[in-house]
């Protein structure tokens, strides 16, 4: 059967569709997993979603994707990322990277397992837990997969605890700009070097209260763009944030949110081309995202526009 560890990656489902002649009726359906919850599975598959109980699922299992990104490519896809959503306060440990950001978002206050720490994994991780207790938060460590399966073994034999899981997705930009349409019906997308108030105030909605250190890990990245959409009015519809960043230069989507009563419009779509575009006159050839696989209708939007899981992480937590 699948585990939570499977979402995000190609599988095969084999389930139950009905009965004949007192013998049960089988068909496959083959996708990438996109939830799995106590109840049901979600596949996103060539002809849609679909969603399948599990009390009708006789056998499941991960298959091979056609192509599976090498560990070197998951880590510096991942040390990119980080790069584009800086913690202000950062040490090494080996090869993996401290991060400190005052609790704002898991990101940016964890430990990235990520290469050799220079000890064993039990050494570590004790050093984790010492560096975070010094500036009094709880451990937290982000472990990508399948790159840091052995870190999650050394954390599960400790009783450290999961959040849930993030798929890393990503896209090529001109791609983007293909499938991402021109709306001229909607109010133009203003591109700024630095946010507005009330540009903070939106992603405050979402992510809570923005302390002195998340604003410097939104804007402490050089080439960085943050995006707004306005009414006839002036009020803030839509926003998104994209940075560019690492030797591939990467670029990094984040925070694209819409204004309750201005949802399904399709504003999202509207404020990503506008990034998309910008990046591509910063030499972006590349996009990632990252996205709770239990956000299926982000997750659904996603993968119509081109992006595909890369591989996903774990945030782990510290026993209480």
């Amino acid at each position: 059967m699948l585990r939570r560890q499977d979402v995000g990656h190609r599988v095969v489902v084999r389930r139950i569709v009905g009965v004949s002649q007192d013998r049960p009726l089988f068909t496959d359906a083959l996708g990438e997993l996109v939830e799995l919850t106590e109840t049901d599975l979600t596949l996103a598959t060539a002809k849609g979603t679909l969603r399948v109980p599990l009390k009708d699922v006789h056998r499941a299992k991960r298959v091979p994707a056609a192509r599976r990104p090498p560990a070197a490519e998951v880590a510096a896809l991942e040390l990119a990322a980080n790069d584009g959503w800086p913690a202000p306060v950062q040490a090494r440990l080996g090869a993996w990277i401290l991060r400190s950001a005052g609790g704002w978002t898991g990101r940016a206050n964890s430990a990235l397992a990520v290469g050799d720490p220079d000890r064993t994994l039990d050494a570590a991780i004790d050093a984790v837990e010492r560096w975070y207790a010094a500036r009094g938060q709880r451990p937290l460590v982000n472990a990508p997969m399948p790159l840091a399966a052995p870190v999650n073994a050394a954390l599960d034999a400790r009783g450290w605890t999961s959040r849930p899981l993030t798929l890393v997705q990503t896209a090529r930009v001109p791609g983007l700009l293909e499938s991402l349409p021109v709306r001229d019906d909607l109010p133009p997308v203003e591109l700024a070097d630095s946010p507005t108030d009330d540009w903070y105030a939106m992603v405050a909605e979402h992510k809570g209260t923005l302390p002195a250190m998340a604003k410097q890990v939104l804007t402490g990245v050089p080439v960085a763009v943050f995006a707004h959409v306005r009414d006839e009015d002036g009020d803030l519809l839509a926003v998104a944030r994209g940075a560019v960043s690492g030797p591939d230069r990467w670029l990094g989507m984040a925070l694209v949110q819409t204004a309750p009563a201005a949802r399904r419009r399709g504003l999202a779509a509207h404020v990503m081309r506008a990034v998309a575009g910008w990046a591509m006159q910063q030499g972006s050839a590349r996009a990632y995202l990252q996205v709770e696989e239990r956000n299926t209708a982000a997750v659904a939007l996603y993968r119509k526009l081109g992006f595909r899981t890369h591989h996903t992480y774990l945030t782990r937590e510290a026993p209480v």
